[in-house]
């Protein structure tokens, strides 16, 4: 780990307005520590943020509310979430180990950098941690790799299991710098990798995400996301569905579906969202909307079964929240 100046901060007004180039924040840890160590990511200045004011679940007309300090473990056992936006909770609790949920926060969650072990591996090139370095998963060993959003560059997988559910469900990422403050659908604040693949999100410099708004809608308490992955628990999603129907009687009125484990950033599936919309919900309806899940698929030699194994996904998450109404 190289040197390194640490600050504490107590207001979001300090954090952003001490925040220098090569600065990063500092909240549990999990990721950023960790790459520190590995000398993936060197900052030469750490802020530390766990003293903002940052934390706080609620909920009201707009939607649900969570502070970017909040602790994965906190949220997915807070009432107002299990019992209005299950499929959220149900990704928390998929995630990483029962230590690491409770020290990672929502913020730190959404910004972690991807699991790709080339990038991970700072003896191997990688167009993300060097650019211009090539990209060693396009012919190395790449069976967790992303088959859509990838380029030449770049096919790394985006890690997040939470961010899944809240793409589906629209939520929206709050932002604070010292230029003032805005708000960004978390759809659109991931990028795809193209020829920049060291550019992830839109973040600007030393922009800080203060907490997200998840919509309150119809459709959301009536959801599941459901994780595929090589064993049962603290591994990373091969696939992954989040979905949510709004029925009226049988009949599908609304849906909202995206897909985790197989894109460069949460995969939104609006295709397969209108295919369900107007029909009832039956497993052959299941089965035809998802028929097109993974047009523009690029698989790689030893990724190709993730366009199937998305389509059985969808199908099977789809079924089972049906099964369970």
């Amino acid at each position: 780990m190289r040197p390194y100046t640490y600050a504490q901060v107590r207001s979001v007004r300090e954090a952003v307005r001490d925040a220098k180039p090569g600065t990063a924040f500092l909240a549990g840890g999990t990721t950023l520590v960790d790459l520190m160590k590995l000398e993936v990511m060197s900052p030469d200045h750490v802020v530390d943020i766990n003293r903002l004011p940052l934390d706080g679940i609620s909920s009201d007309h707009e939607g649900l509310h969570i502070g970017a300090l909040e602790r994965m473990s906190d949220v997915a056992a807070a009432p107002a979430v299990r019992r209005h936006y299950p499929m959220v909770a149900q990704a928390l609790e998929l995630s990483a180990s029962a230590q690491l949920r409770n020290m990672a926060s929502i913020g730190g969650n959404l910004l972690q950098r991807t699991r790709c072990s080339y990038f991970r591996d700072v003896t191997t090139p990688c167009n993300k941690r060097e650019p211009g370095s090539g990209c060693s998963a396009l012919e190395g060993v790449n069976r967790g790799h992303a088959v859509l959003g990838t380029s030449d560059a770049c096919i790394a997988t985006h890690p997040s299991d939470l961010a899944v559910p809240l793409v589906a469900l629209s939520t929206t990422v709050h932002l604070a710098s010292a230029r003032g403050t805005r708000t960004v659908p978390l759809e659109t604040f991931y990028t795809l990798p193209g020829d920049t693949p060291e550019v992830e999100n839109v973040l600007r410099p030393n922009e800080l995400i203060t907490g997200i708004t998840v919509p309150r809608s119809p459709w959301a308490a009536h959801s599941r996301y459901l994780k595929i992955r090589d064993r049962q628990s603290y591994e990373f999603a091969l696939t992954s569905a989040a979905v949510a129907l709004q029925l009226r009687g049988r009949t599908i009125v609304n849906a909202r579906i995206a897909a985790g484990g197989v894109g460069t950033r949460p995969w939104r599936l609006t295709a397969v969202e209108r295919a369900l919309t107007g029909r009832p919900a039956t497993p052959a309806t299941f089965e035809a909307a998802v028929a097109g899940a993974a047009d523009g698929a690029r698989p790689r030699e030893h990724n190709r079964f993730k366009p199937a194994l998305l389509r059985r996904t969808l199908v099977r998450a789809l079924t089972e929240l049906q099964e369970n109404r």
